[in-house]
């Protein structure tokens, strides 16, 4: 019998909180009118624990779980389902959680080696569009296949038994080749100091695997890709298996230690590690990029910055502290024999999951999106004050941010959809899961990219709650 989460854990409660169903919803009741040009599944991934946990829980720890909307002739479907990695399968036929994915040490006798055999892990981070496949990504794992239309689990993916590695949630692929581009951090075992960076046709077969040694052992979530480069950043959040060994956290944020590293990586055939020239950099963090490019030897980047990462302690395990991220631009010239990353906030607003015009990305760009708070939405986590509940456009022309709120609702990551192939770029449209404090229900929000303030288009309402996740993908109607 599945019991209660614990009220202690914030986590594990609204509007974070699992949902224990799986269901289809048809024909969601919408308010406004659907654009008529709109049509493909909107996909969203985010942890959603299957059982009350054994010992402490993590945001990054839960069972993944995929939410689909449907969107065709103006109506919306919509979907959820677990992924059914190893894990989920083991618990669910159990009744009850017998592994603790935040300590791999501490499972029931009976699968006390699972860490040492797992290779699907959660699956409960990110999902990508590539190669007719629909992939949950969580990144100390390998990829897990799902059915694209009733989200069931077809199994984990290894790009034809070429992925020696896990994959990273934030692969990027390149809007005029179609290749997909990732990398694996600890690459070649656990606590490694490298990555693998992958190249793969858009047909899904790997072309390219180059294995670079890194200046220590770290964890890195995202990275860049422009015309002709792959840029790598390598903060110190390190990995110790001999601090964890002892108690200690796995992963801990060390700049004292440990300074900032960026890889740049030409992204010419047959690059090598030694094509790699290392910039540094004055100490900071990105979770999420926007977007990337080069001209003239100059590449140019834009992230939501902190000062030092959220949700990762110190070495001796203290509090890190609260910080918020504002949008940044990078800046690398690697005409100079002494190039360092400089960078500069642009952005007054704080922001994080960026996003720019998937057919811009790695090119110069104009428009970029991303999540907000206004600070009228408090929370109670120590990390962070306010909920995100507002998107915001960026002009990187004008310099001029156009914003909406959602007032008593959070927000997901915001995903822009263009209106067609050949559209204006930022021609398109915002779609945003939305959870409302005052329903407890979840809504899909659909606005003008190009004229967020005027409010939604249309809203397509569910009868429960979406969790709060992380990220989601777009695939377009056939």
């Amino acid at each position: 019998m599945a019991q209660p989460m614990p009220k202690d854990n914030p986590f594990l409660q609204f509007p974070f909180g699992p949902i224990q169903m799986e269901c289809d919803a048809r024909d969601l009741v919408v308010e406004g009118e659907i654009p008529a040009d709109l049509h493909g599944s909107f996909y969203r991934n985010g942890p959603n624990q299957r059982f009350k946990p054994r010992g402490d829980y993590h945001l990054f720890a839960g069972d993944g779980m995929v939410h689909g909307f449907h969107i065709k002739d103006g109506k919306v479907d919509y979907n959820n389902r677990w992924v059914r990695t190893a894990k989920f399968n083991i618990e669910d036929k159990e009744g009850r959680a017998v592994i603790n994915a935040m300590n791999p040490f501490d499972c029931d006798p009976e699968y006390s080696d699972f860490v040492l055999v797992d290779k699907e892990g959660l699956a409960n981070t990110a999902v990508v569009w590539h190669g007719d496949r629909l992939l949950a990504l969580e990144e100390g794992h390998a990829p897990y296949e799902l059915d694209p239309d009733t989200l069931e689990s077809v199994g984990m993916w290894t790009f034809r038994g070429k992925l020696s590695s896990a994959m990273t949630a934030h692969p990027k692929v390149d809007p005029d080749t179609g290749e997909l581009i990732f990398f694996a951090y600890m690459a070649t075992g656990p606590f490694s100091a490298d990555v693998m960076v992958y190249k793969v046709n858009p047909e899904g077969v790997v072309t390219e695997k180059i294995l670079i040694p890194t200046p220590y052992s770290s964890m890195v979530h995202d990275f860049v890709i422009t015309e002709n480069y792959i840029v790598i950043p390598v903060f110190p959040i390190t990995g110790s298996l001999d601090r964890a060994m002892v108690g200690g956290p796995p992963f801990a944020w060390e700049p004292e230690s440990y300074g900032v590293q960026v890889a740049v990586l030409p992204r010419k055939v047959g690059a090598t590690a030694e094509d790699v020239r290392w910039v540094e950099m004055d100490t900071n963090f990105v979770f999420h990029y926007m977007n990337g490019f080069d001209k003239d030897g100059v590449i140019t980047i834009d992230g939501s910055q902190f000062e030092k990462p959220p949700l990762f302690p110190t070495a001796d395990g203290e509090f890190t502290g609260a910080v918020a991220p504002f949008l940044n631009r990078w800046t690398i010239d690697l005409n100079k024999p002494d190039a360092r990353v400089e960078f500069q906030q642009i952005d007054e607003f704080e922001s994080e999951f960026p996003q720019c015009d998937p057919r811009y990305v790695g090119k110069p760009y104009r428009h970029g999106w991303y999540a907000s708070p206004d600070g009228e939405l408090k929370s109670d986590l120590k990390e962070n004050d306010s909920y995100y509940n507002c998107v915001g456009h960026y002009d990187h022309q004008t310099k001029k941010v156009d914003r909406f709120s959602f007032g008593q609702g959070t927000t997901s990551e915001p995903m822009f959809v263009p209106k067609s192939a050949g559209a204006a770029e930022g021609e398109g449209y915002l779609l945003a899961v939305v959870t409302s404090f005052e329903t407890k229900n979840s809504s899909l929000y659909i606005l003008d990219a190009l004229n967020l303030a005027q409010g939604p288009l249309a809203i397509a309402h569910l009868s429960h709650r979406v969790p709060v996740g992380f990220h989601g993908t777009w695939r377009p109607g056939s």
